[in-house]
Order: C-alpha cells, then sequence, then structure tokens
C-alpha cells in the first residue's frame, strides 16, 4: 500500500471511530508502530488528525460531543470493568457523590445493598437508578439539564454543593491529559464537577482509556486534584505510569 492510500485509510477509520491506536494500525496495515507514528506526524501537520497518547482522533471528531445514549452503547465491557473496581472504593456508610456519566451510572447499579448510604447526584439517570433502593438518601441537585448528558447544570447545582459534606466523589470526565487535566466540553457542566471536586475528602476519576490524551474547551481540575483515577486495559502502562507521577493513584481493570 502506498503511503497516500495508508494516510487516506487512516483518516477514514479515524472518522468513523471515536479514536485510532498505533497498535491496531500498524497490525491491520502490516507495517511498524513507527510507520504509522510517523504518518500521524504528517496527517496532523495537515490538519486532519490530532495526536493522542497511543493514537489519534479526527479533528472534527474534538467538538463532538455523542448523547448520553450514544456513549452508552460504547466501551460497555470497559465501562462495566471500571464500575467493578470502582465499587471497592464505595463505603458501607456516608456520603457519595455520583457525577453523570455511562460509567458510574453503571457504579450506581452496583452500590451495595443494606448499608447506609447516602448518594448526591446531578445526573437524572443515576436518580432514577437509585430511586426505588430504600436503603439509600438520595439527593438529587437541581439546576437546568442538559439534553446531551441528562445532568442538572447552573447556579442551583452548584449552590447546592457548597454546604455538603462528601466522603468520596466519583467522577466522570471527556478528556484527561497531563498538560491540560481533567476537561469537558461545556462550561456549565465543568463548573459543576469542579465544585464535586471541592467538597469530597477524596476523589475518583472513572474513564475508559480513550479519554487519555484528549483535551475538550473547559478545564475543571488538574491531576493532583484527584486521588484515583479507574480506567481500562487499554491505556499502556508507560502513559499510566507517567499520569501518577502527577499525583493519582492509575487502577487499570
Amino acid at each position: 500500500m502506498h503511503q497516500h492510500e495508508r494516510h487516506q485509510l487512516i483518516v477514514e477509520r479515524a472518522r468513523s471511530q471515536s479514536r485510532v491506536e498505533v497498535a491496531g494500525l500498524a497490525d491491520e496495515l502490516d507495517v511498524t508502530p513507527e510507520t504509522i507514528r510517523r504518518d500521524l506526524t504528517v496527517l496532523e501537520r495537515h490538519g486532519l488528525v490530532r495526536r493522542v497518547h497511543g493514537g489519534a482522533i479526527a479533528v472534527e471528531k474534538l467538538a463532538f460531543e455523542p448523547t448520553t445514549q450514544m456513549r452508552a452503547e460504547q466501551r460497555t465491557a470497559e465501562k462495566s470493568a471500571i464500575a467493578q473496581r470502582a465499587r471497592e472504593l464505595v463505603p458501607e456508610s456516608g456520603v457519595v457523590l455520583l457525577d453523570a456519566g455511562t460509567s458510574t451510572l453503571a457504579l450506581a447499579h452496583l452500590l451495595p445493598t443494606g448499608g447506609e448510604l447516602t448518594v448526591v447526584t446531578s445526573s437524572l439517570s443515576i436518580a432514577q437508578a437509585l430511586s426505588s433502593r430504600e436503603d439509600v438518601a438520595l439527593y438529587l441537585l437541581g439546576g437546568r439539564v442538559r439534553a446531551k448528558t441528562l445532568a442538572a447544570v447552573g447556579a442551583w447545582a452548584v449552590d447546592a454543593l457548597r454546604d455538603v459534606h462528601v466522603d468520596v466523589a466519583f467522577i466522570g470526565t471527556n478528556g484527561l491529559t497531563i498538560d491540560e487535566g481533567l476537561t469537558t466540553p461545556d462550561p456549565s457542566e465543568a463548573a459543576v464537577k469542579r465544585a464535586m471536586i471541592g467538597v469530597a475528602q477524596r476523589v475518583v476519576v472513572l474513564a475508559d482509556h480513550t479519554k487519555v490524551g484528549v483535551a475538550h474547551f473547559s478545564r475543571f481540575g488538574r491531576l493532583g486534584d484527584i486521588d484515583t483515577f479507574i480506567t481500562d486495559g487499554g491505556l499502556d502502562p508507560d502513559t499510566a505510569a507517567e499520569i501518577s507521577a502527577h499525583g493519582p493513584e492509575v487502577v487499570r481493570t
């Protein structure tokens, strides 16, 4: 395959998928990983992709924020494994905060029974999942509801968080990088996430490996603000070590 044909295929893959991986492209195209890295450098120079850890994203994908339904259908096995590991950090009693997101929703379905757990959430989906649980004291934050994430955002939600104390907050993120930290496309959602981090004694971020190396418009935290980052085995060990060096414990499921 000629170089220009390889470049065209890489861009098509990046545009049709959420992310392309160096290793996967190298296997598919029967070339070395170094060749793929050089290809991605050329494509980035032409503004067609953006390099991220272990691969690349099509530039047009950077401004795209999938809906909750779309995200729920992606990487379900990885999210289930992340939620299973996160469950180990849920106390038998106390106050837990669950941010909006598909990984946190998966965790909500796994919360232990029979304890004295208080759950605070900004997510309509999580509130619905827990609404019939008599052993959970459920508090739903108010505010404007974003249709894409079904999360309460804005001043009402931020104000409600000012007077609460949370033992463990489980936070989702759209992007995580060494330089930019934790990011999400919407400023109003970022404000709520920032407030959640501020009231939690312990902060645990749940995100699959495709979020690593991606930066969005609004930052809501630095890596040093979180205690634990739980992700899937798709995150390479070197990147995990680099993230860990900036503060959080990194758990690969």
